[in-house]
């Protein structure tokens, strides 16, 4: 591309509210973008606890990585830093030491407790009051100071599309276009159903905050795409939308089909040929069918074993092998540690069926369609799927596994067990739709989005 034609290419600038080091969606989608003659920047937010500095990293041409400084309290207002990490430390301590509540009167009597006693149990309630009302503080100031330092990366872009990742970046990209001269076009990209998501219980303001923005900002923008079915319909029905969202599944990149001689799961877990592999590959959280699969296990033959691939944070791995142990299948299930994004298929290859497994606590998790789904498909793995709608029209229309009904550990226990029997004709179908369910296929339909936008531009 000569200089000239560099200097003319649509710019597009792609917000997202983590560091974009692990989001597989975000790093796909703008180097498609990138492909298709765009010069793209992702706009990020540092994390200085992982080494992830507030710089600008190129990830190839015309592809660059812009990670905004994050908020901090010792950049911001040192002196109360070191008061503020005792505080948590110290929270930490008494959750803990004394995580259940200190009774207010003595069992069987009625009676008050002496004042001394009390002192423990009101320094207790008052460091958790305090932690929580600092975090929830945090969270709000940390958002703020993404929306804002967000907004002048992008207003020093002047781009032409902004693609904004979830609902909580949409506040930075109508300011960015309000800012800008030239009515920048903007995409919405809700990855997961925002206003019924996953998130802490006991929230006050923020939902609030959340139905306002989502419900005037996806009014602003120039188009929408998601990532299931069931969210494009809610999105369209709650919404009154004229156009229906496009659907961008999340689907691997094209490439040849993996052999189970490129899986890392069997020599990771130190396991023989002769063993059977429950593959999951993702993130490694709760309400994933991590805990529904490990009570699984008992039910299980003791040559079936669990084999996690993926990230997460130290307590959720702690978490897994606690659930290891109660169940007494510590020696079968296995956390061997993450690969690259791009080697996820070809790691789990040499398993023998995958759980795909999302207990739907909330309604984003009911509409889930998870990457792990495509990913383990492309492996050539069957697959065993909750009893969720979207995941099983894929399961069942494509023929690549079995669907599994009720909530106890034998109903999941029978689907595998069933699959296990007789896994090739599944293997065989998951290695003949695999080719089509291609990132490159997904995409067209966003691509044609972005030229439709870019045709308005040029009318106005």
């Amino acid at each position: 591309m000569t200089p000239g034609q560099r200097a003319m290419a649509p710019r597009v600038a792609v917000l997202v509210y983590n560091d974009a080091a692990n989001d597989s969606r975000v790093l796909k989608e703008s180097a498609t973008l990138r492909d298709d003659g765009y010069d793209v920047r992702i706009i990020a937010v540092e994390r200085r606890k992982l080494g992830r500095m507030a710089q600008v990293t190129s990830l190839g041409e015309r592809l660059a990585l812009e990670r905004v400084p994050e908020f901090a309290i010792e950049r911001v207002l040192p002196s109360i830093a070191p008061w503020w990490r005792r505080l948590i430390n110290e929270a930490d301590s008494v959750e803990a030491n004394d995580p259940a509540p200190v009774p207010r009167s003595r069992p069987g009597t009625g009676l008050p407790r002496r004042a001394l006693d009390e002192v423990p149990a009101v320094r207790s309630l008052a460091l958790r009051t305090l932690r929580s009302i600092g975090e929830r503080a945090f969270r709000t100031v940390s958002l703020g100071t993404y929306w804002k330092n967000a907004t002048a990366a992008g207003l020093r872009l002047q781009p032409d599309i902004i693609h904004a990742n979830d609902a909580n970046t949409l506040v930075p990209a109508l300011a960015i276009r309000a800012l800008t001269r030239g009515g920048t076009g903007i995409v919405y990209d809700s990855h997961e159903l925002w206003r019924h998501r996953n998130v802490r219980s006991g929230r006050i303001l923020a939902p609030l905050a959340e139905v306002l923005t989502e419900t005037f900002g996806i009014r602003q923008v120039d188009g929408v795409i998601t990532v299931s079915p069931s969210i494009a319909e809610w999105l369209q029905r709650t919404y009154r939308l004229e156009d229906a969202p496009t659907l961008v599944r999340n689907v691997p990149i094209a490439d040849a089909l993996p052999d189970p001689s490129t899986g890392v799961l069997r020599e990771r877990a130190g396991l023989s040929d002769a063993d059977k592999v429950i593959a999951y590959g993702g993130r490694i959280t709760t309400a994933r069918g991590i805990e529904e699969t490990i009570a699984a296990l008992p039910h299980l033959p003791p040559d079936i074993h669990f084999v996690l691939l993926g990230y997460g944070e130290a307590a959720a791995l702690d978490a897994v092998r606690a659930e290891a142990v109660s169940r007494g299948v510590e020696d079968r299930v296995h956390l061997v540690g993450a690969v690259d994004p791009d080697d996820v298929s070809r790691s789990l290859a040499d398993g023998d069926v995958a759980v795909v497994h999302v207990r739907p606590i909330c309604l984003s998790y009911r509409y889930a369609l998870p990457n792990k789904l495509f990913e383990s498909i492309r492996a050539g793995l069957p697959i065993a799927a909750a009893d969720l709608p979207d995941m099983r029209q894929v399961v069942e229309e494509l023929g690549v596994g079995e669907v599994f009904q009720g909530s106890e550990p034998e109903d999941l226990a029978a689907a595998l067990a069933a699959i296990l029997e007789d896994p090739e004709a599944y293997r065989a179908r998951a290695r003949a739709v695999a080719p089509k369910l291609t990132w490159e296929n997904e995409t067209e339909k966003m691509l044609e989005m972005y030229r439709r936008i870019l045709r308005r531009r040029k009318d106005r």
